[in-house]
């Protein structure tokens, strides 16, 4: 296969950017999109010329590192999909492709594909986990939490925070990365003694950050490499307006 990349180039956060073009040859369906860069950077380092900087890390999936538009797409046209497993037989011989960073007032360009997303890291350390005692693992049949919200709460958790619901809203808004950190914990015993003030926090600090407001064009859902609902969005503002109002919810129960 033969690719024509057009590829952000940003030397720093600086920076003016503008698209290089570049046409990868020796490609096959095996590929990941991420070894065609790979394979671009190796011709870019024999010539003397700067690589083209992007993010990866475990290259399965897993870890939320990687993560930039393809196409004008987040992770690329391929649904449920990072683009370290997007694949070079979803595309033609001759394809035309651009790859830029995410395109959040909240991520700042750090170099090419590559951006800042601490803003993630400051939003779970305001409440994203639980506090418990140390010891022994207790045994997991003696808290029993109904199949229901157990299956909802692990499809929240399944968020790896890689960035791309904010990049696809058109507000830049984080509400769904923050939903499912709040729901998973906030569904299960062990996350109710700090639910009030769990949903509160990460909220308020998501709007510290600069994201914008959630308006329902569930883009971000669409985009989501772990295919997490916009549902999990619907129980945070459960939570915090509880919270808010001083009630704390009604724990470990689902509304429909």
């Amino acid at each position: 296969m033969r690719l024509t990349l057009h590829i952000w180039r940003q030397a720093r956060p600086d920076a003016r950017g503008a698209f290089a073009t570049y046409v990868v040859s020796d490609i096959t369906e095996h590929m990941s999109l991420l070894e065609v860069l790979d394979v671009l950077n190796t011709e870019l380092v024999t010539r003397g010329a700067e690589p083209v900087a992007f993010e990866h890390d475990c290259r399965e999936g897993i870890c939320g590192s990687c993560g930039f538009v393809v196409n004008g797409v987040a992770h690329g046209p391929r649904g449920g999909t990072t683009v370290c497993q997007l694949h070079m037989r979803h595309f033609r011989d001759g394809d035309v492709l651009y790859l830029e960073p995410w395109r959040a007032r909240s991520f700042p360009v750090v170099k090419d594909l590559v951006v800042d997303r601490s803003a993630f890291d400051r939003i779970v350390q305001r409440g994203g986990f639980i506090s418990s005692r140390v010891g022994s693992a207790p045994e997991a049949n003696s808290i029993l939490v109904a199949k229901a919200t157990a299956d909802l709460a692990m499809d929240a958790a399944e968020c790896i925070g890689c960035g791309a619901c904010a990049a696809a809203c058109p507000n830049g808004s984080a509400m769904l990365f923050v939903a499912s950190k709040i729901t998973h914990l906030g569904l299960l015993p062990q996350g109710q003694p700090e639910r009030s003030s769990r949903a509160r926090a990460m909220v308020e600090a998501m709007e510290l950050e600069g994201f914008g407001s959630c308006s329902n064009h569930r883009e971000c859902e669409a985009v989501c490499p772990k295919r997490i609902s916009v549902m999990a969005i619907a129980l945070m503002n459960r939570d915090y307006f509880a919270a808010a109002a001083g009630s704390g919810g009604t724990p470990g129960k689902v509304s429909g």
